[in-house]
C-alpha cells in the first residue's frame, strides 16, 4: 500500500488540507502555515497523481477518498478536520460521507455536490501540445503555454508542477496520461444519498460559478449542518485570490 507524500507543519489539532485538480500540497503553504501558528497539525497532502504522491492508472472519489484514511492510518490520526478545494473537496466530500467518524469538521472550497461535466478542456490541450524534447527551461514553458492560455496565472499555477526528471529534461510532476483521460471521473458527484451531518462550512468565490444559490438545497440535502459563506472579489481560486478573508472566515467556523 502506498502512502501519500505530504509536509506536516505545527502541532495539536490534525487538519488535512486538500488541493484541487493539477495542484499540490504547496498551493496551500502560506494558508497552512498560518493555521498551523494557530494551534493545529496541518497535513498538506499531494493527492494521487499529483506532487510527489504516487501515480496510478486508477483514479476516481472512492479511491482518493480511501487514499486519506490509509493516510490516516499510517499517521495514527482517528480523526481530522479536512478542507479541499474544487477536487479537492469533492474528495473531502466522499471522505466525509463515506468515513464520517475519521471527520471532526469539514471545510469544502469552491465545488458543490454536483456532477460537472468536463470543462478544463483549454488547460488540458495547451497542456498537451507542449513539447518536452524542445524546451529547456520554464520560460520555454510559459512561452508555449501562453500560445494556449491567456492567463498569466493559470500558467503560473501550472508552472508550479515543472520539475527537472533528469539533467536538461523538464517534466509535470502530475500525471498527465492518467488525469487528462479521467476528465469525467474528477466532474463526478457523491453518491445521492451520502449524507454527512457534523459541522460543515461551503466557501464560494462571489465571482466564481461554481456554487451558484441554486446549488443550495442540494448542499443542504447531503450536509445538513452546513453554513455557506462568500470570499468577496474571489473567482474559482478564492484561497489565494482573497486569502486573508478566506482565513478570517475558516478560522472563525474552527473556533465556533
Amino acid at each position: 500500500m502506498e502512502i501519500l507524500h505530504s509536509k506536516i507543519l505545527g502541532e495539536e489539532q490534525p487538519f488535512i488540507i486538500l488541493h484541487g485538480f493539477l495542484g499540490m500540497s504547496d498551493n496551500w503553504k502560506t494558508l497552512g502555515t498560518q493555521y498551523a501558528e494557530n494551534g493545529f497539525q496541518v497535513h498538506l497532502i499531494d493527492q494521487r497523481n499529483h506532487g510527489k504522491s504516487f501515480h496510478s492508472p486508477d483514479f476516481d472519489y472512492e479511491l482518493l477518498s480511501q487514499d486519506i484514511v490509509d493516510y490516516m492510518d499510517h499517521h495514527h490520526l482517528d480523526s481530522a478536520i479536512v478542507l479541499g478545494h474544487s477536487m479537492g473537496g469533492k474528495t473531502a466530500m466522499h471522505l466525509a460521507t463515506s468515513h464520517p467518524e475519521r471527520v471532526t469538521k469539514l471545510i469544502v472550497a469552491d465545488i458543490a455536490p454536483k456532477f460537472y461535466p468536463p470543462h478544463h478542456q483549454d488547460i488540458v490541450n495547451a497542456l498537451d501540445k507542449l513539447d518536452f524534447e524542445h524546451i529547456s527551461s520554464r520560460t520555454e514553458a510559459d512561452e508555449q503555454l501562453s500560445q494556449y492560455l491567456r492567463s498569466f496565472s493559470i500558467r503560473q499555477f501550472l508552472l508550479k508542477n515543472l520539475y527537472w526528471v533528469e539533467q536538461g529534461k523538464l517534466g509535470f510532476r502530475f500525471n498527465f496520461d492518467v488525469l487528462k483521460n479521467k476528465m469525467e471521473e474528477i466532474g463526478d458527484n457523491i453518491g445521492p444519498l451520502a449524507i454527512y451531518d457534523g459541522p460543515t462550512l461551503f466557501l464560494r468565490g462571489d465571482r466564481s460559478e461554481y456554487i451558484m444559490p441554486n446549488d443550495y438545497p442540494e448542499i443542504k440535502k447531503h450536509f445538513p449542518n452546513a453554513q455557506i459563506e462568500t470570499i468577496d472579489n474571489a473567482g474559482h481560486w478564492l484561497h489565494a485570490e482573497n486569502p486573508k478573508q478566506f482565513f478570517e472566515k475558516s478560522f472563525a467556523f474552527l473556533n465556533s
